[in-house]
C-alpha cells in the first residue's frame, strides 16, 4: 500500500515549478495589458481580449498534463492554481477599491476546477508501468 500513495505524495519543486511556470504565463499572456478599451457608446472592456485568456490555459495545459501524466496530481492542481493566483493578487493588488481579492478567489477557484479536471483526465489516459514514474521500484 505505502507503494501506491507515493506517486500522488506532494512534491515541493514539482508543485513550486508549475506555480513558477503558471506566474511566468500569466505575466506573458495578461502582464503587461493594463488598459480598458472605451468603446465609442461609453462602454468599457478588459483589460485582457479573449485571446489572451485563450493563450494562457493553453500555454498551461501542456504543463498541467505533463505534469498529471507523470503521476504529480497534487503539484498539477495546486501548484498551477497557486502561481495564477499569485500572479492575479500581484497584478490587480493596486486595485483601490479593494474588489481585487474576489477576483483572485475567482482565478484560484476557476484555476483549481480547470486543472482538477485536465488531471484526472490526464491521469485516466496515461498508462505508464509501474516504477516509471521517477521512483523507485519496490524491491
Amino acid at each position: 500500500m505505502r507503494n501506491g500513495l507515493r506517486g500522488t505524495a506532494p512534491r515541493p519543486m514539482a508543485t513550486l515549478a508549475l506555480a513558477g511556470i503558471a506566474m511566468a504565463a500569466w505575466a506573458a499572456w495578461l502582464g503587461w495589458d493594463q488598459h480598458r478599451d472605451v468603446h465609442p457608446d461609453g462602454s468599457t472592456t478588459g483589460p485582457y481580449a479573449a485571446w489572451q485568456v485563450i493563450g494562457l490555459v493553453l500555454t498551461l495545459a501542456v504543463p498541467v498534463y505533463w505534469a498529471a501524466s507523470r503521476r504529480h496530481p497534487v503539484a498539477a492542481v495546486f501548484g498551477t492554481s497557486a502561481g495564477l493566483a499569485a500572479a492575479a493578487a500581484y497584478d490587480w493588488s493596486d486595485d483601490s477599491s479593494g474588489l481585487f481579492v474576489i477576483g483572485v478567489a475567482l482565478v484560484m477557484t476557476g484555476g483549481l476546477a480547470a486543472t482538477g479536471l485536465l488531471t484526472l483526465v490526464a491521469s485516466m489516459t496515461s498508462k505508464r508501468p509501474p516504477g516509471t514514474d521517477g521512483n523507485r521500484p519496490a524491491h
